[in-house]
């Protein structure tokens, strides 16, 4: 497996996408996790792997476009889901849940 595109975060908030010399959108980063092209987004300034960030920043404009998954029912479950002991379990749960939802979705293509 090849190591992963590296996509740099400038403080401007600005994307550059290294493997093509060029700046990136949210848009773009959402179409590299469509297509399963494994990367990383890494901040300029400070050097720290921020991908998690950048991915719920994905995730908030995903939802903003009125295509909405996640009812905020399930948002408020979340956010308990922190508080909890068990985050682990619930990071499993959601994983485990999710995977197999896909799973048979893509089945029945």
């Amino acid at each position: 497996m090849s190591e992963p595109r590296v996509i740099r975060k400038y403080p401007n908030r600005r994307l550059y996408d290294t493997a093509e010399s060029r700046y990136i959108t949210l848009s773009d980063i959402r179409q590299l996790v469509v297509n399963a092209k494994p990367f990383q987004v890494i901040d300029k300034k400070s050097g720290e792997n921020i991908t998690r960030s950048i991915l719920l920043h994905v995730i908030a404009e995903q939802e903003e476009t009125g295509r909405s998954v996640m009812t905020e029912e399930f948002l408020e479950h979340v956010i308990r889901a922190y508080a909890d002991d068990a985050p682990q379990e619930v990071r499993g749960c959601l994983e485990n849940a999710l995977a197999k939802f896909m799973q048979a979705h893509h089945s029945e293509d």
